[in-house]
């Protein structure tokens, strides 16, 4: 069985430096963007490996991969 790591809002916000708050992690569950997460009890905890996920999907070589919030394959 899988023991992953659950992280709070506020936790995943401090994990990206506070580049993004916890009020935009809100925003983007209620329109389906960023990491997948789940709620228990009522609660909303981000999996460690669905944000390790979302991160390495995220990651680029050159400024020239990103545009907006799409990315170019390289």
């Amino acid at each position: 069985m899988s023991r992953d790591m659950f992280l709070t809002p506020a936790q995943l916000s401090a994990r990206w430096g506070g580049a993004v708050s916890v009020r935009t992690l809100a925003n983007w569950r209620s329109v389906g963007k960023g990491p997948r997460y789940v709620k228990i009890g009522g609660r909303v905890r981000y999996r460690l490996s669905d944000v390790e996920a979302y991160e390495k999907a995220r990651s680029v070589r050159s400024t020239s991969q990103y545009e907006g919030d799409t990315f170019k394959e390289a």
